[in-house]
């Protein structure tokens, strides 16, 4: 059991998700579940990274989650609904605070998701 300190106002904060995210059978189903939302949040021009969206609306691992997200990435970017904005420590539990290229959607996507 983990004790859970308050914080200083004496409110506790919310617990942490733990559920596990479901896998793709195949790339081709995943990235047809997963491109909207990406087309989306590059629509927003705010600058993102490929977890948050993904952790945001719950989406599933794919079929080699090694290769496929940055492949994903690479597929808006070459389409042109993204381009590299920087870098971000990532919030992925399992990368440690890693180094992580960030993204800004362009006109392009902001014109698909209208």
């Amino acid at each position: 059991m983990t004790a859970i300190q308050p914080a200083l106002d004496g409110s506790i904060p919310p617990a942490k998700k733990t559920a596990t995210r479901q896998r793709a059978e195949d790339y081709d189903t995943w990235l047809a579940q997963v491109w909207p939302k990406y087309i989306e949040a590059a629509a927003t021009g705010r600058v993102f990274t490929c977890w948050e969206i993904a952790d945001t609306h719950n989406l599933p691992e794919p079929p080699d989650p090694a290769h496929h997200w940055g492949r994903l990435m690479t597929l808006l970017r070459d389409q042109g609904y993204t381009r590299t904005a920087g870098w971000a420590c990532s919030d992925r539990p399992t990368v440690h605070h890693s180094g992580v290229r960030t993204w800004r959607g362009t006109a392009a996507a902001r014109r698909a998701a209208a």
